[in-house]
């Protein structure tokens, strides 16, 4: 399997310095305090870890509906990273999934069981799993 990478530079302080951020050949862009702390413009490590929790998960719960013998038209998920103060520093204390998939042929209950198996399973998950991760699972 190849390793994949990404790099990120940091000049001057954390207020009013900036940042900039290259991943493969997907982004390379700024990142600042306000990007982070606030609204501005660039991204953010957070971000970046909602768009990797996403993409692993609909990986995951199409990996696992295949392996249960049923095949998805289409899994969508959000991921809401949450971001907080925690006593003198700050931490990714929440990770909120919000999925939904159209799978012919399958009822609630081994949806929401295959659902919980594969937030379980995801790669991204287990790397992330000092966070309490909910998943809202829909069947559509």
């Amino acid at each position: 399997m190849p390793v994949r990478s990404a790099e990120a530079q940091w000049n001057g302080n954390l207020l009013e310095g900036s940042g900039h951020m290259k991943i493969g050949t997907s982004y390379d862009g700024p990142f600042t305090f306000k990007s982070r702390m606030e609204n501005g413009e660039g991204t953010n490590p957070e971000e970046l870890i909602a768009a990797a929790h996403s993409g692993c998960f609909s990986m995951a719960f199409a990996a696992t509906l295949g392996k249960n013998g049923f095949n998805p038209k289409r899994v969508h998920t959000k991921a809401g990273v949450h971001f907080e103060k925690v006593g003198e520093g700050f931490a990714i204390t929440v990770i909120d999934l919000d999925m939904e998939a159209e799978v012919p042929g399958i009822d609630n209950a081994k949806f929401q069981e295959l659902a919980d198996a594969a937030k379980k399973g995801c790669p991204v998950s287990k790397a992330l799993a000092g966070a309490t991760i909910n998943l809202k699972a829909k069947l559509i």
